[in-house]
């Protein structure tokens, strides 16, 4: 049984703070000072360039994937940490439309997260033939599954509204069509229990900064199925990747049958630091208690401000089980409402044009929090004090 006591004790959040951002990004873990300053004073000012053999910092990029992979239920070897997300979102779309050469269409839906589309829209730009990029509402997705698709790209957990969709049915349909599948985790990955392995899963990228609390910029992962290492078709052609990266070859030969050729470039050992200190959280997690206690104060949470602030509506599925680990409602007034919370010690995040998002963390958020949490946003709409001036100019980041 996970002890949620014991992980909210191992971060580092600001006293009289409740937050409910970790969809976004995680708090500070308390033991990365230490983990970032050990990397200075213990790696790379003393070892210099020989950190990269004596440190082991050229191969943490495996790692760390197998450490990450676990909690997607990935095998070890098929997972690597590096680069960003878009990178990966990049590569996986490019080597899924190299599998299924004859085919033009990509498939996505329009709750998807922004920058994959917008990669998607890259990467077509550079080929030289039409490819049709679709974007159907996130219930017609299954419908949209046709021998046309090339490659689905979907992220399985909503940004907006938490829907989730059901990764095991997508597959299934896809590869009963000729299709390829890619899925964007980074809302799941430790907020919902992941198993790629036995979903037969193709492709799979992620954040690590969000849900595992790995620190702003922490890198991206991706990862493989076994059955497509020998084969897969690394579009972005870094040294990282190469077969031999050190014999300096002027022609790229991609690591065979390994998942070292999804490397691209160099990756900062430093942000590599902040990633292990993090994932030293989940070695005592069980994703199955984690979940349970998510849709309980989950919940809790909808109940709780469906009775007591009205205008505001729930705008996710009524299902928990259709949802990952975090709620959103619409407001008309989201936007300075999210300010009003932010400035009393509430955290969440908003998202256009009216949606105000929390995130249910269990690892650090309990009973008291989203009770909490009610309690200032009942106070602010009963008192109008999203009203105030201080709270309707616009941020750069929302």
């Amino acid at each position: 049984m996970t002890d949620f006591a014991k992980t909210r004790a191992m971060f580092d959040i600001p006293e009289g703070m409740i937050y409910l951002n970790g969809n976004s990004l995680g708090p500070m873990p308390k033991t990365a000072p230490a983990a970032m300053n050990s990397f200075l004073t213990e790696e790379w000012q003393p070892e210099l360039i020989k950190g990269w053999n004596t440190k082991n910092w050229f191969m943490q990029t495996n790692t760390l994937g197998d450490r990450v992979g676990r909690l997607i239920g990935a095998a070890p070897g098929t997972t690597v940490v590096g680069d960003t997300l878009s990178i990966k979102v990049f590569q996986a779309v490019a080597a899924g439309l190299s599998m299924v050469p004859d085919r033009r269409v990509i498939l996505s839906d329009n709750g998807n997260f922004p920058t994959d589309l917008y990669m998607v829209e890259g990467l077509m730009k550079l080929k030289n033939k039409e490819y049709e990029l679709r974007i159907p509402n996130p219930e017609d997705v299954m419908a949209g599954i046709t021998d046309e698709v090339a490659v689905v790209m979907l992220t399985e957990v909503d940004y907006r509204t938490g829907r989730k969709h059901d990764m095991k049915a997508v597959i299934e349909k896809a590869h009963a069509v000729g299709a390829v599948v890619v899925w964007d985790l980074a809302h799941s990955i430790g907020a919902v229990p992941v198993d790629v392995t036995e979903a037969d899963t193709d492709f799979a990228v992620g954040c690590t900064y969000k849900y595992l609390n790995a620190g702003p910029g922490a890198p991206a992962f991706i990862h493989v199925a076994s059955r497509l290492l020998n084969d897969v078709d690394p579009a972005l052609s870094g040294w990282y990747g190469h077969e031999a990266p050190f014999a300096f070859d002027t022609d790229y030969r991609p690591m065979p049958g390994k998942i070292d050729r999804m490397r691209v470039g160099t990756p900062s050992i430093a942000s590599f630091s902040l990633l292990s200190a993090a994932l030293d959280i989940w070695e005592d997690v069980d994703m199955n208690d984690l979940r349970a206690r998510s849709i309980e104060l989950s919940e809790l949470f909808i109940s709780e401000i469906e009775t007591r602030c009205p205008g505001v509506t729930f705008a996710g599925p009524r299902n928990p089980e259709e949802r990952g680990s975090h709620v959103s409602f619409r407001f008309e007034h989201g936007y300075p409402c999210m300010q009003a919370l932010i400035a009393a010690g509430v955290i969440g995040d908003f998202r256009a044009p009216d949606i105000m998002r929390f995130g249910i963390t269990p690892l650090f958020i309990n009973h008291s929090d989203i009770l909490g949490a009610v309690d200032v946003l009942e106070r602010i709409l009963k008192n109008e004090t999203w009203k105030e001036e201080r709270f309707q100019t616009r941020s750069k980041v929302t």
